[in-house]
């Protein structure tokens, strides 16, 4: 809902296969990953992503209840950002401008 509010399109995928193939039927601007997605596990996801030529430069912010302890190695395999849940509307607000280079719609 904060991302359709501020003018993004938002697509979501049951699992990291239906992920995997969103991301490249319609590459995105940024990707968010939970690192416990179904059909995982995330950090295998993203290493996918960023191993990939066609997807590599998606720009991808990790999404987690981890807490801090998978930061390191989330960055390590290229994730743009890295934020425990919960985290307030701003706080994604500002990862998201923070992964696109400060292009956002509405002004987000």
């Amino acid at each position: 809902m904060v991302l359709e509010g501020e003018g993004f399109a938002v697509a979501e995928a049951p699992d990291g296969g239906a992920a995997l193939a969103a991301v490249h039927s319609e590459p995105p601007a940024l990707v968010f990953l939970d690192l416990n997605i179904p059909g995982g596990p995330g950090l295998d996801i993203l290493a996918r992503l960023k191993g990939d030529p066609a997807t590599a430069q998606i720009p991808v912010v990790v999404i987690t209840a981890e807490g801090e302890e998978g930061r390191a190695a989330a960055i390590g395999r290229g994730a743009a950002d890295y934020l425990t849940k919960p985290f307030s509307p701003r706080v994604l607000l500002q990862a998201v401008e923070r992964a696109l280079g400060g292009s956002a719609p509405s002004g987000a």
